[in-house]
């Protein structure tokens, strides 16, 4: 499944990457270097900047010590099992 919409600071600000998603039919919104400021982009962006900071909470989601895929995604699965608990149970 491909995103509707997609919200990005002035870091993506490239021809190419506008290109690239205009081709898949993505509609972006980024900031313009230069022009604008990315401040309205930001509640958008803030909830998976919070999310990533949730995981990133859980010492061995920290750093990527897993050989293997599917161990870490195991304990991402277990981790964000873990936050949606201590969310709920609040």
């Amino acid at each position: 499944r491909r995103p509707g919409k997609l919200h990005a600071d002035k870091g993506y600000d490239y021809a190419h990457l506008r290109r690239w998603l205009r081709e898949r039919g993505i509609k972006h919104r980024i900031a313009c270097r230069g022009v604008e400021s990315s401040q309205r982009l930001g509640r958008h962006r803030w909830v998976v900047e919070r999310t990533v900071s949730w995981l990133a909470g859980c010492r061995r989601l920290h750093r990527r010590y897993e050989r293997k895929a599917e161990h870490f995604l195991a304990f991402t699965s277990i981790a964000c099992t873990l936050i949606c608990y201590r969310r709920l149970t609040k």
